[in-house]
């Protein structure tokens, strides 16, 4: 017998006009306190983008509520279930925009938008020859996990997407462009803007890949490794009939799926590393780092200078003997 969990996480997004994001952010969240749930939800005179997490009775209650506005009645919740909350704190940020492309034209995606794809569509289509599967989100997600095939943008943030393409338009020009991302919200404004560009075949993955890793039929195929998410699960399986991990320890290049942020709180770069290589490295992804008279992970293990010294010197000698 399947026992349920006692806690969801709820991931959405929705392009509707709100007036006044400022006031909206405000009772928004005034409303999630009462209601108990913790997570994280940005607001936009373009619509709302949020993940939050709760017990079943809390999650609930929220989404009828939320469906009750006719702003957002026809709004997908994408549900997970969960021992806990996926969250610390309850957070409500009105912003200029839900997905940062800073685009000088903006795009309205209930404008213009890609073809909507469900997962079988998009699996099928990502086999036919011609076809490029771009990935639409940050270089460490991709690290994590992706879809076989899937180009890497050579970017660290979204807004520098447009900019990639550009540089790149030689080799995407008479090919089906496919993009996907986390929940759908980023490639519902990418897609749109590929097809202003002038790219004529663009589709995206209607739901995101946690949409596709739920999907009975395709049960996640194609994906390797996990995909990352922004709350404190960090990341979830997709592929339902085979796990391949290609994430690598940022130190060794070993098989790993483990992310950490740099101790180092002025760097705070999120590296996939072992729980070995944490402590031998001090959690730094550079000497400068390891080095830093802020380093978090010497502050949370009490570490003497003397014992960062001899890890110091270990490291080096290491380093000495490999390099030769």
């Amino acid at each position: 017998m399947t026992t349920v969990k006692p806690y969801r996480v709820l991931l959405y997004y929705m392009y509707a006009p709100i007036e006044n994001p400022e006031e909206f952010a405000a009772q928004h969240l005034e409303f999630c306190k009462e209601l108990g749930l913790k997570g994280r939800i940005l607001v936009a005179e373009e619509g709302i983008n949020g993940t939050v997490s709760g017990t079943i009775e809390q999650t609930d209650e929220y989404m009828q509520a939320m469906q009750k506005d006719s702003r957002f009645a026809e709004m997908v919740f994408k549900v997970d279930e969960a021992d806990g909350h996926a969250f610390k704190k309850m957070h409500v940020r009105p912003r200029e925009e839900l997905v940062t492309l800073r685009l000088e034209d903006d795009v309205n995606p209930n404008e213009l938008t890609g073809k909507y794809l469900s997962p079988k569509e998009f699996f099928e289509a990502m086999q036919n020859e011609d076809t490029i599967v771009i990935d639409a989100r940050n270089d460490y997600e991709y690290d994590l996990g992706h879809f076989k095939g899937a180009i890497r943008p050579d970017i660290e943030a979204f807004r520098e997407l447009p900019e990639w393409v550009r540089d790149n338009k030689e080799q995407l020009e008479g090919k089906k462009i496919l993009t996907y991302c986390t929940g759908g919200i980023r490639c519902e404004k990418f897609s749109g803007w590929l097809l202003k560009e002038g790219f004529q075949d663009v589709g995206q993955l209607h739901g995101g890949i946690v949409t596709y890793g739920k999907d009975p039929e395709v049960q996640g195929r194609l994906w390797d490794g996990q995909c990352y998410v922004f709350d404190e699960r960090i990341s979830v399986p997709v592929n339902q009939t085979e796990h391949v991990i290609v994430g690598k320890d940022y130190f060794t290049g070993e098989p790993c799926e483990r992310y950490v942020n740099c101790a180092n709180p002025e760097c705070n770069k999120q590296i996939l590393c072992s729980e070995e290589n944490e402590h031998k490295y001090l959690r730094g992804c550079t000497h400068e780092c390891r080095v830093h008279p802020r380093n978090l992970y010497v502050k949370e293990h009490d570490l003497t200078d003397e014992q960062v010294a001899a890890k110091l010197k270990q490291i080096e000698e290491e380093d000495t003997v490999r390099l030769g």
